[in-house]
């Protein structure tokens, strides 16, 4: 059930309404009225109610696919992305709900409210518009609000070219399995463009819309046709609805763009329709100052997933040059959070360490920062009207209530900038509570829509039952993945993905 609206007044220590923008405020009092703040009023310090709290504006993770086990878990740790893939698929699939809501969790207890789910990893078992239905009652029970974007491809299912060419480069022991699971199945785009319609119907209708914005998720420009690409395109013109795709993760995907579209393929994108301020793209790692001139002129927003690109051994995108041009930039964190807990905190602390500037150089500001950890986010996740990243009279009562003692345990000075301490050292340990809309989701640290432990808990006895009940095809599979991955290596290290990729 949903988790209860917020009762009564939130007395804060410390309150960073615009972050980097506006100085922190002492001793303030937050009044809700419904699912928005009323005022915001000093506080007497004889009037304090309840422990001493940081007020934020909550977070936002514009890029993510509602992921439950995490990549060592799967054995995958240390891969770069291209072998890293295949290993998503050596566990079964599971309740959908049962994932989606453990995914869930983990990110509003760290302090997100509005979560990107680019769904790439179909669980099976229903229909795909059942597993969705299940993925959106999980939203509306953890109380977090997702942008939902159906993957879509048609090509390309193994590497970045034609899957006989891949297979042929494979030891022969590993070919048919590799065929079996992962040799793209082309669905037409008339078809998946049909799905999408199916979902965006079952929201409307099953009353999820306060929860869900369904999205079309085209996987990226090296997995979908070109005809698939402007379908999705001219739907999106058509409908108003949101685009979420990948673009330029890794140096491999640069090196594909370059020959594929010497044009430039962003200006690919661009020419068919598809960059607009309907448009986000994840990653850009390896995007050029040309790219990003007109993604910024376009109005496209980029999502930045700063710990996913390091883990995978991708690159460190250029978000100074980003700011630079003018793009919208928002954090993801992909599944792929430093720690692997999608601590959205510490994303945010490291992306500006890597991006603030070196010695007496600013290549980003603290107000950038912020767009980029919460501003920028909603728009990703629920469209282009969809604002956050402060906290004012008649703004949402999207809020993250830090323990300020906890925060600032070793006080010397009573004149210490808040944000200096909440970019040195917050993490989500310091999370008391989380407001969505005015709910309260999360409280005491636990989320409050939903008995995550419990849930947690069966997931993980299923998946290992199911586990035992294969174990022989989940041990071969496993050793499959590992052998693709040690193929795939020199398959890219000597460029064949370009073959067979026109």
């Amino acid at each position: 059930m949903p988790a209860p609206m917020h009762e009564g007044r939130l007395d804060c220590a410390w309150l960073l309404a615009d972050p980097g923008a506006q100085p922190a405020q002492p001793d303030v009092r937050i009044a809700l009225e419904g699912d928005r703040i009323r005022s915001i009023t000093p506080l007497a310090d004889e009037s304090a109610d309840g422990p001493r709290l940081l007020a934020l504006p909550a977070l936002a993770n514009a890029h993510d696919h509602a992921r439950t086990f995490r990549s060592a878990t799967l054995g995958a740790f240390g891969q770069p992305l291209e072998s890293w893939l295949p290993f998503l698929g050596v566990v079964p699939g599971m309740d959908p709900y049962l994932c989606a809501a453990t995914s869930f969790a983990r990110s509003v207890r760290h302090g997100v409210a509005n979560l990107m789910v680019h769904y790439t990893r179909v669980q099976g078992g229903m229909a795909y518009v059942d597993e969705a239905e299940a993925v959106a009652r999980a939203a509306r029970d953890v109380g977090v609000r997702i942008g939902f974007a159906i993957a879509m491809r048609d090509r390309h299912g193994i590497a970045y070219c034609d899957d006989a060419a891949v297979l042929a480069a494979l030891r022969p022991g590993i070919r048919d399995a590799v065929a079996a699971r992962l040799a793209v199945k082309p669905v037409t785009p008339a078809q998946q463009l049909a799905l999408v319609d199916e979902v965006a119907r079952m929201v409307e209708e099953g009353g999820h819309g306060e929860h869900v914005t369904v999205q079309y998720g085209p996987t990226a420009v090296q997995w979908c046709s070109t005809p698939l690409l402007e379908a999705i395109a001219r739907a999106s013109a058509d409908t108003g609805r949101p685009v979420h795709m990948h673009l330029l993760e890794t140096r491999y995907q640069r090196e594909w763009a370059d020959a594929n579209h010497p044009g430039g393929i962003v200006r690919f994108l661009d020419d068919i329709g598809l960059l607009t301020p309907r448009l986000t793209l994840a990653h850009c790692a390896w995007a050029r100052p040309a790219d990003l001139a007109l993604i910024a002129e376009r109005g496209a927003t980029i999502a930045v997933n700063t710990s996913s690109n390091l883990g995978l051994k991708s690159g460190i995108a250029p978000v100074p040059d980003m700011l630079k041009h003018g793009c919208r930039v928002a954090m993801g964190l992909d599944g792929m959070a430093f720690d692997e807990d999608d601590d959205a905190l510490r994303e945010m602390r490291l992306a500006y360490s890597l991006h603030r500037g070196w010695g007496y150089d600013t290549t980003m500001t603290r107000e950038q920062l912020w767009a980029f950890a919460s501003g920028h986010g909603p728009r990703s996740v629920r469209g282009s009207l969809a604002v956050g990243g402060s906290i004012a009279p008649g703004a949402a009562a999207d809020l993250v209530l830090l323990d300020w003692d906890a925060l600032d345990d070793d006080a010397l000075f009573a004149d210490t900038d808040p944000l200096d301490l909440l970019l040195a050292r917050a993490n989500g340990s310091h999370v008391a509570k989380v407001l969505v809309g005015g709910r309260v989701v999360v409280d005491a640290g636990r989320v409050q829509g939903i008995d995550e432990p419990a849930l947690r808990a069966e997931l993980l006895a299923r998946m290992r039952s199911a586990l035992a009940a294969d174990r022989a095809g989940a041990t071969s599979w496993r050793d499959t993945v590992r052998a693709l991955a040690d193929d795939l290596g020199p398959f890219y290290r000597r460029g064949q993905m370009m073959g067979g990729c026109c």
